[in-house]
């Protein structure tokens, strides 16, 4: 089965109330939306709880284009990722990653499928793009 996923993270105060949301279209063009809320959290563990989510939801070993406006979560996923494992999960400030705890979800989540990561531009009339943006930032009132 193949996939489509178009996800968005959103916060009201950076931290403060977050949201996050994933609207999932499979090959047989059915879709569907899955969202939730955090209390206390910040735009980018929200970026990166939506495309974790939305890999759980989905069960067989598919092949999941991911489309995504945070190149956090894009850069980090395809090329930052790779270091951070040799490197301990330290960034190249010799620091801990920040938000160690999803990147590693993520990865495992990832590793499940064949993913295609692809960045798409915030708020610039992609009706799927903008439909999760909606949903994550409905889910911070």
């Amino acid at each position: 089965m193949k996939f489509k996923i178009y996800t968005d993270g959103a916060c009201s105060g950076n931290p403060g109330k977050g949201g996050w949301a994933a609207i999932i279209i499979d090959s047989n063009l059915n879709i569907s939306s899955i969202s939730g809320s955090v209390k206390s959290t910040t735009n980018n563990r929200m970026e990166l709880m939506a495309s974790i989510m939305a890999l759980k939801k989905i069960k067989k070993k598919s092949e999941i284009t991911i489309y995504t406006d945070s190149k956090y979560v894009k850069d980090g996923i395809t090329v930052w990722i790779k270091k951070w494992k040799l490197n301990n999960w330290k960034g190249s400030n010799k620091k801990q990653v920040k938000n160690k705890d999803l990147w590693i979800k993520l990865d495992n989540s990832s590793l499940k499928h064949k993913v295609t990561w692809k960045w798409v531009k915030a708020h610039a009339g992609n009706k799927y793009n903008n439909l999760a943006d909606e949903l994550a930032v409905s889910e911070t009132k």
